[in-house]
């Protein structure tokens, strides 16, 4: 694996995965990353486009053939016994010798190719491995989502338990116990729905590498342990080196290539023949030689160059356009990565406890009667839900690190959040 595609895979695996440690049911990021590159048949069918372009390279870069010829002149003629009394054969070996650097040129623009291959190889393993992080991190989400669904069911099944305590004890009417049995069923599709989705996401990552059928059922990982990430004018500088604005560098090598070549065509080729002549006429040899050359090759090459400028100096807007665009991207993903990771920490830092401290007075003031089923039941969904807001807001400022790393192809993290 390349330098530049290791690191970003290294840049991935710290974002997504503090732990790597895996059962037999449970993988990482690291080998979904291995089994995606192992059998995806985006990256394997490089391997032949390669072929493809060394082929054609080795064709455009050979010298002129050599050309073998026979000619026979004055056969028959008028009033002749025999049609070849009189004839001349000539037997002449003949080929082009080329000037100005065409075959230099012509090598130079299938080197270009080659390279340009080369980037787009890398440039496509690196928005492979960005799918696979993505598609890990939905599997991650939704089993977090699954696990938040499995602790509201236990606790709605145990406000069943105090409602019914309390409908025995005559303390409150049969309408809570049943509300409460409602809301155990309302969590239970929840979870079951979360289920569904988590297997999906399963499925979804394990096509990644031509899997039907997953060998496994989690993954490995924790959606809340967001990183640090460079500051926004370090990625500018990072961006430089990106695959999508380095493959102008390698459109320009292929475009410069082209422009030398139409130049070289101002340059005369030089035809030559030479060869031995047979006159049957008295049985002799002769040496024959000729040379010509084309006229106005420079006029003709004109257009060619002006193309081949033209298209070079396009390409310095191209690459103007599209860094904006970058850049643009850039400062959008890192504002919402910013604003996805403050809304964790504040999460962690003030929702989560106050809502389950008033969970817990809830609980304690509905066993002792001082609180309706209803708001003990509120204060309940609204902390799961906090909780899930969480999850989503940590999967939201994932996205975004994703799309930071994809877009500079190089590792940015720091260290990792408290």
């Amino acid at each position: 694996m390349p330098v530049r595609p290791a690191a970003f895979v290294a840049a991935l695996m710290l974002c997504c995965a503090p732990a790597w440690s895996q059962t037999s049911r449970t993988i990482s990021l690291e080998t979904a990353f291995t089994r995606t590159l192992e059998n995806h048949p985006d990256l394997a069918r490089f391997e032949p486009l390669r072929e493809m372009t060394l082929a054609q390279a080795e064709a455009e870069t050979q010298r002129p053939p050599l050309r073998l010829g026979l000619e026979v002149e004055n056969a028959p003629r008028s009033e002749q016994d025999s049609a070849f009394d009189t004839a001349e054969t000539t037997l002449s070996l003949a080929s082009v010798i080329e000037t100005g650097g065409k075959r230099e040129a012509r090598r130079a623009v299938a080197d270009a190719r080659l390279g340009a291959l080369t980037l787009e190889q890398e440039q496509r393993r690196a928005d492979l491995l960005a799918e696979v992080a993505r598609r890990y991190l939905d599997l991650l989400a939704a089993q977090s989502l699954v696990e938040i669904a499995d602790r509201e069911v236990t606790q709605r099944e145990s406000m069943v338990e105090a409602a019914h305590k309390r409908l025995r004890a005559g303390a409150s009417p049969e309408s809570v116990s049943l509300a409460a049995e409602a809301g155990v069923a309302r969590a239970r599709l929840l979870r079951d729905r979360s289920e569904a989705q988590r297997q999906a996401a399963t499925r979804r990552l394990a096509i990644l590498w031509n899997s039907r059928e997953p060998g496994f059922d989690r993954v490995s990982g924790d959606p809340l342990a967001l990183p640090r990430i460079a500051s926004l004018d370090e990625l500018h500088a990072l961006l430089e080196s990106s695959p999508e604005l380095r493959r102008f560098a390698d459109e320009a090598r292929i475009r410069e290539a082209r422009l030398q070549l139409a130049r070289s065509g101002r340059s005369l080729d030089i035809e030559w023949s030479a060869g031995v002549r047979r006159l049957e006429e008295d049985g002799s040899w002769a040496a024959v030689a000729a040379v010509s050359v084309p006229l106005g090759s420079a006029r003709r090459a004109e257009p060619g160059i002006r193309a081949a400028q033209a298209e070079l100096a396009a390409l310095s807007l191209e690459r103007e356009s599209a860094t904006l665009s970058l850049e643009a991207t850039l400062i959008e993903a890192h504002l919402r990565f910013s604003g996805a990771s403050a809304e964790v920490r504040a999460a962690r830092a003030e929702v989560l406890p106050k809502l389950e401290a008033a969970e817990r007075a809830a609980e304690r003031a509905f066993r002792a009667g001082a609180l309706t089923h209803l708001e003990w039941s509120q204060v309940r969904t609204e902390s799961f839900a906090a909780h899930r807001e969480q999850v989503l807001a940590a999967v939201e400022a994932r996205r975004a690190l994703i799309e930071i790393q994809r877009l500079t192809g190089m590792p940015f993290i720091s260290g990792s959040q408290p």
